[in-house]
């Protein structure tokens, strides 16, 4: 039985390429305005002790943690929509890359009052749950384990930047997306194999070491003991 998807009109201009105009153009606006850099170094002090800041400059570090983490949200959704049409498998992967694209193009009216970076934040880290989600919801993706560890690490601090309850409202919502694209048994019990192996490839691998280092990277920890770890 073939498993029953939400069905997507996809523009030809909904693109990783239009996200990424998106980001530059917030970028230009916050180097005028810093409004976003200010937004950081009051929640640096909010954030709790688990997530340790290693440096002098608490606000910088996680300034260039937010945008490599919202740049890696096209770059994500490249790979995917590359991985899955080599594989064969571009329609059953659509409906999650149209949906994360949407995120960008076509926001809900619960994300449009928050623009700027602080509002792709928010826009990014729906997309990367939303990719996380995917990979939990079928058997084979799962067992492969593609999603690292540290990526995980990533949505949970920046689940801590945006703040409840709202997190856990875009967590919701994530969910219901989820259900409706793939909330089938026959979703979970596809042998996707076929998809696991493209995301074993170059591509895929150079995205599993910029997740890995992503933390490191911009000398952020989770200490053990913490309530995020």
């Amino acid at each position: 039985m073939r498993p029953q998807f939400v069905q997507t009109l996809a523009s030809p201009h909904m693109t990783p390429q239009v996200v990424l105009e998106i980001i530059d153009d917030a970028r230009r606006k916050e180097a005028r305005s810093g409004t976003f850099l200010r937004q950081l170094r009051e929640k640096a002090e909010r954030l709790p002790s688990s997530v340790v800041i290693e440096g002098y400059q608490p606000a910088t570090a996680l300034f260039q943690f937010a945008i490599e983490y919202i740049e890696m949200a096209p770059r994500l959704i490249e790979c995917v929509e590359a991985c899955a049409r080599e594989a064969g498998k571009a329609e059953l992967f659509r409906p999650f890359v149209d949906a994360a694209i949407r995120y960008f193009t076509q926001p809900s009216v619960l994300l449009v009052r928050y623009d700027g970076l602080d509002g792709l934040l928010i826009r990014a880290y729906l997309c990367h749950r939303l990719m996380e989600e995917m990979h939990e919801n079928n058997r084979s993706i799962r067992q492969s384990e593609l999603v690292d560890i540290e990526a995980t690490r990533a949505n949970l601090l920046v689940h801590e930047l945006i703040g409840e309850p709202f997190a856990n409202e875009l967590d919701d919502s994530v969910t219901v997306t989820v259900l409706q694209i793939a909330g089938t048994p026959d979703y979970y019990d596809l042998n996707l194999d076929p998809f696991v192996e493209q995301v074993n490839n170059a591509a895929w691998n150079w995205m599993r070491q910029y997740w890995e280092n992503l933390l490191v990277r911009n000398h952020i920890r989770f200490s053990l003991g913490g309530g995020l770890v």
